[in-house]
């Protein structure tokens, strides 16, 4: 069976659902930015295979814009985690049900 632009974008179009609706429903703040993480990656997925199949491989923008978004995810996982960090400092916990009030 060989690999097609469709299985790709199906592929992506899983982890960015996944990545959503963690997101969404968790209220651990380290899990939403893995969930952010996995919606970054799928749509970096999506720039490789659209690079891939593209008509002229040759150029290589799409690698060049995974790499630049590689590069803006490690700066948001950076600041989410110094976020994190400093919540925790103030709150004593990272749930976010239990922080009600961010002028505490």
């Amino acid at each position: 069976m060989e690999l097609t632009l469709n299985h790709f974008l199906i592929l992506s179009a899983i982890l960015f659902s996944i990545g959503l609706v963690g997101a969404l429903t968790r209220r651990h703040i380290i899990i939403m930015l893995i969930c952010l993480e996995i919606m970054l990656n799928a749509g970096n997925l999506n720039l490789i295979a659209f690079w891939y199949y593209s008509p002229n491989p040759d150029l290589m923008h799409g690698p060049l814009f995974t790499l630049f978004t590689i590069a803006i995810a490690a700066t948001e996982a950076a600041l989410g985690l110094a976020l994190v960090l400093a919540i925790f400092r103030h709150f004593k916990t990272i749930d976010l049900e239990q922080i009600q009030d961010l002028k505490e």
